[in-house]
């Protein structure tokens, strides 16, 4: 791309002034990019790169390329730019500046002090450290860089089996010190595996060789790619050191080819060398043939916490291994066992050590463990193998603290505090517990007298993990038998005062984990309990002032003689707004069910009976999880997730059978409460993208209904779903997408239908500074959920032209342990507004919606 400085008159847009500026300053920066070069220099501004005549782009040649232009943010290198900002030698430019008038450094120092003149000078010198550390230098034209490009695309090509390959390279030059590289690649004949053949030195290294010759990499009439032999390299390896080969080393493999040396026959034949070990005895190295070697003895030594070199002074024996221990064992035989895949007689094999590794790091009781095979001496293909464990301090205490902002709250401060207790039971187990604690300020329940702080939240939780199946044995054979499964129990309580409802809650969990091959992951809550019992249903419109605000405009369009108000024309709460609503779905007010007034009423009725229910949720649900992602840098991995969850089935069937009461709907009861009746499922798929140059393309997808039946006509609140926020569709704050086309009235807008879709493009700007692109989509509405307003109901596919869009930018800052994020989002396509006003109608910064957050949405 090139660049020209010129002069342009003033343009009359609809940017601001501050636009105006910015771009104004862009230009005049733009124009002193090759300012600083010198006369024998030249800037890149343009590579072109061509195979066999056409022109390449996005191609992964491209990469290794030494001379690329800089990079460009909206077309232009500001990069570069802020680069050029920076001095050369900002020390000797300030003192220079100090010096170039006579009092000024005197007048400065009188000023400031003598100190703080030689810190500005400091600040000068970092400043324009920080300019050059972040900025980019300008890519010059290099004629060593330049032979090095042609040498690395023709190795490139080699590499493919072009072995012909010629590269060549021409430079144009261009006004202001700028130039533009073309470089031209001529590929020429391809080459081809021919004959694959093998020269093994060891029987069984040559045995195992053979018998998996059909896995190879290496086939006739296959382009003669050189990933394809380090591959194959690999594959070799594997298959040694997981079918006894415990000593097997990469360069006992060699692999010759033969290719015609005037490039005329494109067949090469392949043969696999595969020597003995060489190990050095004395001063003479010398071949030994390898050998498939058995596991013979299998020792664990659990060492003492503080001290590695421990004395063991008891020992016992269990199924097949020995365990020697500092006194007498802290734990049961059978959990450091389990997991433990090297067995006597079994041949060796590196994966089992590793999935060794992995069961005792998931204990989390012992630091990282130590693994080592020693042959022996009278029959060196029999093994002994170590296993050695420090475990960690038994307990450990941990504190945390938040402060935080809601609509309810105005500001909340909570601390709170946790301790874990290891091998509880000596069996490896975790139990934590937890207590937090939450004191907050609003406005909205203040009295005149009352303190600062009038808001209370106090909770407690205790988690037992157990690294085994907590369940009959009987259970254990039908669906866990020889699976890795642990089991988690939680117990926990929170009270609120003054805020919200006064809302107490009491939760227990069962669950059973396990992953019965690599990637996949399956969790059965077996009992998943939850009792909400809500103290303060008067205060239900104190808090929601939303549906306050409506209900008391109907009640104003009555009259302002209205019966119902008080001499402020308001509502009394609770007394006139249960009052009022009562007379107006009893029809004992001039409202009629057709008028717009009543529905409204009713609807703020049946929202205000599924908030202030106090709900008992019993249930199960099973979920499956697939992560191809192998640590926390791969960035090419899917994650798919499907749950389904099952609640109130067994328990109304129970409550049915003994003919318990029945509420005024109908619905059996118990302690006075209809428990929830309902089945839901969830799908979600994730998918990374690598681009390239730390560029990332990720996608998130989204589905989930919750259906009430039976004994119950409505979700639970806190198992319904919500739109907006932070992690979401990121143009609408948390709770104010939806449902449906209606535009968010209410503080908590929830549903039991969710589709969401995410879509965003990842890429760096300026060192941890990184930058994104998203557009996010989604809706919420309810069906079959006790709602009878059709704006918020799906009423099939035609719905879902009311999915909403919005699209934005962010800006991402990596402190290596984690991301801080800033994302500004516009709502592009606002199904709230009527038809011909959804698209675009909102795109003004005034509407913009910010977000902050800890780490990606997904």
């Amino acid at each position: 791309m090139m660049y020209f400085c010129v002069k342009l008159p003033v343009l009359q847009f609809s940017f601001s002034k501050v636009t105006n500026l910015f771009l104004f300053v862009l230009l005049a920066v733009s124009c002193k990019s090759t300012k600083h070069l010198s006369e024998d220099e030249q800037l890149i501004v343009k590579q072109v790169v061509k195979e066999n005549g056409t022109e390449l782009s996005k191609d992964p040649v491209l990469l290794l390329s030494q001379t690329k232009v800089n990079n460009k943010i909206a077309g232009l290198p500001l990069r570069l730019y802020l680069y050029n900002l920076a001095n050369k030698n900002p020390g000797e430019r300030f003192d220079a500046w100090l010096n170039q008038k006579s009092k000024r450094k005197e007048r400065l120092s009188n000023l400031l002090s003598e100190k703080q003149v030689n810190r500005l000078q400091r600040y000068s010198i970092e400043f324009s450290n920080w300019l050059q550390k972040n900025g980019e230098p300008p890519s010059l034209v290099d004629s060593t860089r330049i032979d090095l490009t042609q040498k690395l695309f023709t190795t490139y090509y080699n590499n493919l089996g072009y072995f012909n390959t010629k590269s060549t390279s021409q430079l144009k030059g261009l006004p202001n010190k700028k130039a533009e590289i073309i470089y031209e690649i001529d590929k020429g004949n391809r080459f081809y595996f021919d004959s694959i053949t093998s020269v093994i030195a060891s029987p069984d290294v040559d045995s195992l060789y053979r018998a998996n010759k059909q896995e190879s990499f290496l086939k006739k009439g296959d382009p003669f790619i050189v990933d394809k032999i380090n591959a194959e390299r690999d594959r070799i390896i594997q298959i040694m050191a997981n079918n006894g080969i415990q000593n097997f080393q990469q360069r006992s493999i060699r692999f010759k080819a033969f290719k015609d040396s005037l490039g005329i026959d494109t067949q090469i034949p392949v043969v696999v060398e595969i020597k003995n070990a060489q190990q050095r005895i004395r001063d003479t190295l010398r071949e030994i043939p390898y050998h498939i070697q058995k596991i013979d003895e299998v020792k664990v030594f659990i060492e003492e916490i503080d001290n590695r070199f421990s004395i063991y002074t008891d020992s016992i024996s269990y199924n097949g291994y020995t365990l020697f221990s500092v006194g007498k064992l802290k734990y049961k035989p059978q959990i450091l066992t389990q997991g433990i895949r090297l067995k006597k007689g079994d041949v060796y094999r590196a994966d089992f050590r590793k999935s060794t590794y992995k069961y005792f790091n998931e204990l989390q009781n012992f630091k990282y463990p130590t693994i080592t095979y020693t042959p022996q001496q009278k029959d060196s293909t029999l093994l002994d193998a170590s296993i050695f464990l420090r475990p960690k301090e038994r307990f450990s205490l941990g504190f945390d603290a938040d402060v935080s902002h809601s609509n309810i709250q105005d500001i909340g401060i909570t601390l709170g505090s946790s301790v874990i207790s290891r091998n509880i039971f000596r069996g490896a187990e975790i139990l934590e517990v937890g207590v937090k604690g939450t004191v907050g300020s609003s406005r909205d329940v203040a009295e005149e007298k009352s303190t600062f702080f009038n808001l209370f939240e106090v909770g407690g939780n205790i988690n037992l993990r157990i690294p085994r199946l907590w369940a009959p044995k009987v259970f254990e054979r039908l669906f866990f038998n020889n699976l890795n499964a642990r089991t988690n129990v939680l117990l926990g309580v929170s009270l609120q005062e003054n805020i919200g409802l006064d809302r107490q809650s009491f939760t227990g969990k069962l669950e059973y984990v396990w992953r019965p091959k690599k990637y996949y992951t399956y969790t059965f809550k077996l009992a998943d309990i939850e009792f909400v019992n809500n103290k303060a249903i008067d205060n239900y419109f104190n808090v929601y002032r939303n549906s306050y605000d409506r209900l008391n405009e109907v009640a104003r369009s009555l009259g302002e003689d209205s019966p119902y108000l008080n001499e402020n024309n308001q509502l009394p709460i609770p007394q006139g707004t249960t009052l009022f609503i009562n007379d107006v779905l009893n029809n004992r007010t001039s409202l009629r069910e057709t008028d717009k007034n009543y529905t409204n009423v009713a609807t703020i009725m049946e929202r205000k009976n599924r908030l202030t229910a106090n709900n008992f949720i019993v249930g199960s649900s099973f979920t499956i999880l697939r992560n191809t992602q192998e640590n926390i840098i791969d960035e090419n991995f899917s994650q798919f997730r499907l749950k389904i969850e099952s609640v109130g089935n067994l328990l109304n069937a129970f409550l049915k059978a003994k003919n318990t009461e029945s509420d005024l709907n109908g619905s059996k009861t118990i302690f006075n409460l209809a428990p929830s009746q309902y089945i839901k499922t969830e799908v979600s798929l994730i998918k990374h993208w690598e681009t390239g140059n730390n560029r990332i393309l990720a996608f998130r997808g989204f589905g989930g209904i919750a259906l009430p039946y039976g004994n119950a006509n409505f979700i639970p609140f806190t198992r319904s779903y919500y739109g907006g926020g932070a992690n979401d569709n990121r143009a609408w704050n948390a709770y104010k997408l939806g449902p449906g086309r209606t535009s968010g009235d209410n503080e908590f807008n929830e549903a039991n239908l969710k589709i969401a879709f995410n879509l965003e493009y990842r890429f760096p700007l300026i060192g941890p500074l990184k930058g994104a692109l998203f557009a996010d989509a989604g809706n919420i509405w309810n069906i079959n959920n006790n709602i009878s307003d059709p704006a918020q109901v799906f009423n099939g596919f035609k719905d879902l032209q009311e999915i909403a869009l919005g699209t934005g930018v962010g800006i991402r800052y990596d402190f290596d342990y984690f991301i801080f994020r800033l994302d500004t989002a516009f709502k592009t396509y606002d199904p709230s507004q009527p038809k011909t006003s959804r698209w675009g109608s909102q795109m003004r910064l005034k509407n913009a919606v910010f977000n902050i957050g800890i780490n990606y949405p997904f």
